[in-house]
């Protein structure tokens, strides 16, 4: 048996107390009461405040080959798929990578401008890792949220690499990291403080 060469990571903005969103989460408010716009401009304004910043994170999503959301995540529809949604990025959203998506309800693949397929998956976080890791060949997959989604996968031990961007307030309630995920036991491999924003990278042991 063989290792695959790859790393699953996750990279997530969140407040102080850890919350990815907030409550009341809307289509006019994707990020509910987030403090900001309801599009999470205050919790994601540190990837645009710098060239040098938005940059890094441009160069980092170059290293992922496929991505890996929640429903939640994908778009405001709830159940069965009674309308054409595509996803909030417009036609050419910014992954220009297969993103497997996670549902109850099946649906036909989604492809968009730039290179992104949606891949709508019904049987579950293993199975949507495993055809990330196919479509990604011997790039990085990312788990790219929701929240929820992250704790999933990382009560299941399947994220090798926590990217964790700290944004200096609170919001006291919402979607929140770690909840329901076992003690974890996180190597601390990098630490970066900037004016908006702390930078924090964890190894998660296996």
């Amino acid at each position: 048996m063989t290792t695959h060469p790859a790393r699953v990571t996750c990279d997530l903005s969140v407040s102080v107390d850890g919350y990815a969103a907030g409550l009341d989460q809307s289509e006019q408010r994707p990020f509910g009461e987030d403090g900001g716009d309801g599009w999470g401009d205050r919790l994601h304004s540190w990837m645009f405040e710098t060239p040098e910043q938005r940059q890094r994170r441009l160069d980092r999503l170059t290293e992922v080959g496929a991505f890996v959301m929640g429903r939640n995540m994908f778009g405001p529809v709830r159940g069965a798929w009674d309308r054409p949604w595509k996803g909030w990025w417009g036609e050419n959203p910014p992954y220009h990578a297969p993103v497997f998506v996670l549902t109850h309800h099946p649906r036909e693949p989604q492809p968009m401008e730039g290179g992104t397929t949606f891949h709508f998956v019904t049987d579950g976080i293993e199975s949507a890792l495993r055809q990330a890791r196919e479509a990604a060949g011997e790039r990085n997959v990312s788990i790219h949220g929701g929240a929820t989604t992250v704790n999933q996968y990382l009560a299941a031990g399947l994220i090798d690499e926590l990217r964790l961007h700290i944004v200096p307030f609170t919001l006291g309630a919402g979607t929140r990291l770690f909840d329901g995920v076992p003690s974890l036991d996180l190597e601390q491999v990098e630490s970066r403080a900037e004016d908006s924003v702390t930078h924090l990278t964890y190894r998660v042991p296996r």
